[in-house]
């Protein structure tokens, strides 16, 4: 029998590698190879059958072997091997179904040892190259295992809804060309170690995935089992999105205190959700203690409704951080007292550089706390604070703490109440921040005076400036010279969003002359702003031609259907480009200061945008 050359190379990397990779072969090569794996239904009979309808007596003993892989009955037939599950007899037909990954551990024992054995034992390519110890092989066998299973495994969570069978055969090429170049590389030699100390292995758990569920101590037994391997090169561990009770977090308890010393992030977001307020905090308080005295770079304790309570039940784990570089608390009902708590706790942030405080209760007492925490922050380079209920005090005391953050790169307050005085203090504090990229300022009532201000310093400083943010500020054309002023000299610019101010037509065309000059641009948003038809005219015109724009949000506007048949011409070549325009009114607000403005006829639009066009926004005051 004559086997096609991709079958035999699959069969004689297999002798190194074990069935595994010949199970994947039959699934991938179904249709191709003369060694197939076919399912038959038969109407007694419930389970699968994999027939192989070609196969030499040479490997009768090989599929054996196979068959300890993955616990298949075998049945001799006088043409070949068939193999099935008689569980049930009345089920109906389906088809031949494998779930090749992950490997079981004793899966990767196996190939261990069965590596270990051809590299220290007589054979063709052991002839050739010659053999390695015992301790020598195994040494390497164990090496070249791990860094294959990693490989295959990051493959596989590139395509997780697959059979794995791409993952099995990733995994198997490459222990067989692994264990051939140490082959090639001889014995006692430091080169036939395939891995070196920075070959990388698998650093993060992560159990976060899948649906969101309440564990207990034996669930929390088998799941958290990988990290009680010796060995294990874990520093990152995720616990997000299952609930531990008592008892499961008991079993934690030991396996975090034997993997603090190696822990450099943690991920205990969400991981108390629906659990009762004593239960709740004593679970923090075990792994509060076991995590004591790990050097962490990264903590997330967002989402679990920590309140004051919470946060000092952590304390025991906050006060032997020194070197934080990552804090998340979002969503953690973190009010004044609890904000005064995280104060207190935490003894250093000097090399703090993302702090995050998104939707809690802060207030301005609150703001007083962590404007402490951002003072002595000088490495901060992303800072977030948005939806706090923060106050124009608050406001004051946290712009400016933020002046000693000159290597900010990202800041997000959004949805504050800031108001005008937020805003100057804002604008004084941020002179000196030439690393800024993102800026998301929307929601805070800063007003025209706020928003001038901070325009005049922006424009002066930030240079990198890539998103500007400042919706829903109540920002009407007057603040616009200013504005487009600071827009313009940001030529790096990519998103813009002025949405639902009151810009208009006059301060829409203003803004839109400056947009003109920005080839980076990918995204604006002029949302609810009054513009009519001359407004929505020019800004359309000046973001159509840009090479890598991808969206205008212009809805909600008050757009006459002449204005929005003129604008969807603009964009007949790109109307993906062109957001949704359901919300346009175009009967729009019709008082005498709109028809003095924009004018309800086509010649006094007209005449706005000549008017307008004519005026230079002076970019150099």
């Amino acid at each position: 029998m004559l086997l096609k050359y991709e079958c035999v190379v699959c069969l004689a990397v297999s002798l190194f590698t074990g069935p595994y990779l010949l199970a994947s072969h039959f699934l991938q090569h179904k249709n191709s190879c003369p060694i197939r794996a076919s399912a038959i239904a038969d109407h007694r009979l419930s389970g699968y059958i994999l027939k192989f309808d070609v196969f030499p007596p040479p490997f009768y003993s090989f599929l054996l072997c196979a068959s300890s892989f993955f616990s298949l009955t075998f049945c001799g037939e006088t043409k070949g091997f068939v193999v099935m599950d008689t569980t049930s007899l009345d089920a109906k037909r389906r088809p031949f179904s494998l779930k090749m990954w992950p490997p079981s551990q004793n899966t990767r024992r196996v190939l261990v040892e069965r590596m270990t054995n051809n590299l220290s034992t007589k054979s063709i390519l052991t002839e050739k190259y010659g053999t390695l110890s015992k301790e020598e092989a195994e040494e390497n066998a164990k090496q070249i295992e791990d860094v294959a299973f990693v490989t295959a495994d990051q493959k596989y969570e590139k395509e997780p809804d697959g059979d794995g069978s791409s993952a099995v055969h990733c995994y198997a090429r490459e222990c067989s060309k692994m264990l051939l170049e140490v082959l090639k590389k001889g014995s006692s030699s430091k080169e036939s170690k395939v891995v070196s100390d920075s070959t990388p292995k698998q650093t993060l758990f992560d159990i976060s995935k899948g649906t969101r569920a309440f564990i207990e101590a034996e669930e929390a037994e088998k799941l958290l089992s990988p990290l009680k391997e010796p060995g294990n090169a874990y520093t990152k561990i995720c616990f997000s999105n299952r609930s531990f009770g008592l008892g499961a977090a008991r079993v934690a308890e030991p396996i975090l205190i034997s993997l603090k010393n190696q822990l450099k992030e943690v991920d205990l977001s969400d991981f108390i959700a629906g659990r009762p307020e004593a239960e709740a905090l004593e679970v923090i308080n075990i792994f509060a203690a076991a995590l004591e005295g790990s050097e962490l770079r990264f903590l997330d304790l967002s989402n679990n409704a920590l309140g004051e309570k919470g946060v000092r039940a952590f304390g025991a784990l906050l006060k032997s951080q020194s070197c934080l570089e990552e804090l998340y608390l979002m969503n953690d009902g973190i009010s004044e007292e609890a904000a005064q708590a995280v104060h207190e706790l935490i003894p250093s942030t000097d090399k703090l550089k993302i702090l995050h405080f998104h939707n809690n209760m802060t207030g301005n007492e609150g703001a007083f706390a962590i404007s402490k925490i951002v003072k002595h922050s000088s490495f901060l380079a992303d800072f977030r604070c948005s939806s706090t209920r923060v106050g124009s005090e608050g406001g004051v005391a946290l712009c400016e703490a933020l002046g000693t953050c000159t290597h900010l790169k990202k800041l997000d307050l959004r949805d504050n109440m800031f108001g005008v005085e937020g805003g100057i203090a804002l604008s004084r504090a941020l002179s000196k921040h030439e690393h800024l990229k993102e800026i998301y300022l929307s929601y805070l009532n800063l007003e025209d005076e706020g928003v001038v201000a901070l325009a005049n310093v922006l424009k002066e400083s930030a240079p990198s400036l890539e998103v500007l943010d400042i919706a829903g500020n109540d920002i009407t054309a007057k603040a616009a010279p200013a504005l487009a002023a600071c827009i313009g000299a940001k030529t790096l610019l990519t998103q813009l969003n002025l949405g639902e101010n009151e810009l208009k037509d006059e301060g829409t065309i203003q803004i839109s002359q400056v947009l003109e000059g920005l080839s980076q641009l990918k995204e604006v948003d002029l949302n609810t702003n009054s513009i009519r038809r001359a407004g929505a005219r020019v800004l359309a015109q000046a973001v159509v031609e840009k090479p890598d724009f991808k969206l205008l949000n212009i809805n909600g506007n008050f757009i006459s259907d002449d204005g929005i048949d003129e604008v969807k011409a603009l964009f007949k070549k790109s109307p993906h480009m062109l957001g949704s325009l359901d919300e346009n009114d175009p009967e729009g607000e019709d008082d005498a200061e709109d028809d003095e403005e924009s004018g309800d006829d086509e010649g006094n639009e007209d005449t706005l945008e000549s008017k307008l066009k004519n005026l230079e926004v002076d970019q150099d005051e």
